[in-house]
């Protein structure tokens, strides 16, 4: 935890809602992020942004160390996930909100018009592509890929091994890579020519 979070923490445990305040502003982009990235849909992410809070300000009593980030992310995937299991929702919009994107980050600079369309495309593909895996393998590629957790971090949240969250990244990573590939036209060049010399090797 951050220097500061033992103490706010225990200030909200002690009903100081300014502490929990400051707790939600430190983390709610992190955890809309991985609530969009996991449902698909923006909207359906504030709903759940805002019920992570509110169940985390009901159980904070129930927090007993460890990574705070974890902990908060840890309640955002399972309330993400419950939601996709039982709306079955499928991703309706792109989600320019949900800007992290590392290993597919689109070249940065002033685009025209029709370079705007194609990274409009692309993000729309790479949002597609995550809600195609399933959901195990989603949650540990949004918390670690996408939100920079650590193997142990991602663990944590979603409450498993981190030999767990290794294998489920692999398969995961796997799965969307060759998804990707499909659109390889949208790619940044690298990304084709790693492809063609992967295939050229094979």
């Amino acid at each position: 935890m951050q220097p500061d979070e033992p103490q706010l923490v225990d200030r909200s445990r002690d009903g100081d809602l300014s502490a929990f305040n400051a707790i939600v502003e430190r983390y709610q982009s992190q955890v809309y992020n991985v609530s969009a990235r996991i449902l698909g849909d923006r909207h359906l992410a504030e709903d759940v942004a805002q019920e992570t809070f509110i169940k985390a300000h009901r159980s904070i009593d129930g927090f007993r160390g460890g990574s705070l980030r974890a902990w908060l992310l840890r309640i955002a995937s399972n309330l993400s996930l419950d939601a996709t299991r039982s709306r079955k929702r499928r991703p309706a919009e792109s989600l320019e909100a949900a800007n992290e994107r590392p290993g597919f980050s689109v070249p940065s600079g002033a685009p025209g018009p029709e370079q705007e369309a194609l990274q409009g495309e692309l993000r729309e593909t790479i949002q597609d592509c995550i809600m195609s895996l399933p959901d195990d393998q989603r949650a540990v590629v949004v918390l670690v890929d996408v939100q920079g957790l650590s193997y142990d971090e991602a663990a944590e949240a979603i409450g498993s091994a981190v030999g767990t969250v290794k294998s489920r990244l692999a398969r995961g990573r796997r799965r969307l890579r060759d998804a990707l590939m499909e659109h390889r036209e949208l790619l940044p060049a690298q990304f084709r020519q790693i492809d063609r010399g992967r295939a050229s090797d094979g």
